[in-house]
């Protein structure tokens, strides 16, 4: 049964390692170190597409990219977010909107908030008005507070396609 809509989150996080590039929402940003992972390790888009697939009620992004393949190693996380796209497309489903929050102490996120969004709606085929992304710091608490990483949030609405 296709529900009218359906909601989903996301959380990821990733701790800073040298010799990195940093990339969130699919934008690199000058910073001296990048997340680690075995993708790109950016963790805004990886939340935000299992938000997509936690919404369809799919397994979330390591079933679909297990970091044990090591094809996938370095993979753009734009290819991971396409592939919840387009899943979203197969079962009938629109992007209503999504709404992220990235939390990091360094470096400032909000000079790279635009280009992210629209680095991400074209990914997702949305107006870059139906993607909120919202920065903060941990308040020095924890791992994140600490500056040892970045974490991010991110929740979807998707509307069912009737057409």
């Amino acid at each position: 049964m296709n529900h009218p809509f359906r909601i989903g989150q996301g959380y990821d996080v990733h701790r800073f390692a040298k010799g990195r590039k940093l990339t969130l929402g699919g934008v690199h940003i000058p910073y001296p170190m990048g997340l680690e992972g075995h993708s790109d390790a950016d963790c805004l888009t990886h939340a935000l597409a299992d938000a997509i697939l936690g919404a369809l009620a799919l397994p979330d992004i390591g079933v679909h990219f297990p970091p044990s393949n090591p094809a996938l190693k370095g993979i753009d996380s734009m290819k991971i977010l396409l592939k919840a796209k387009e899943q979203c497309d197969a079962k009938g489903y629109l992007i209503g909107n999504v709404d992220a929050t990235i939390i990091a102490e360094k470096p400032q996120i909000s000079p790279h908030v635009d280009a992210m969004k629209e680095r991400l709606a074209e990914i997702l085929e949305v107006d870059a008005d139906q993607i909120g992304i919202k920065a903060t710091t941990n308040e020095g608490i924890g791992g994140i507070g600490r500056g040892e990483g970045i974490g991010a949030h991110a929740v979807c609405l998707l509307v069912f396609d009737s057409k």
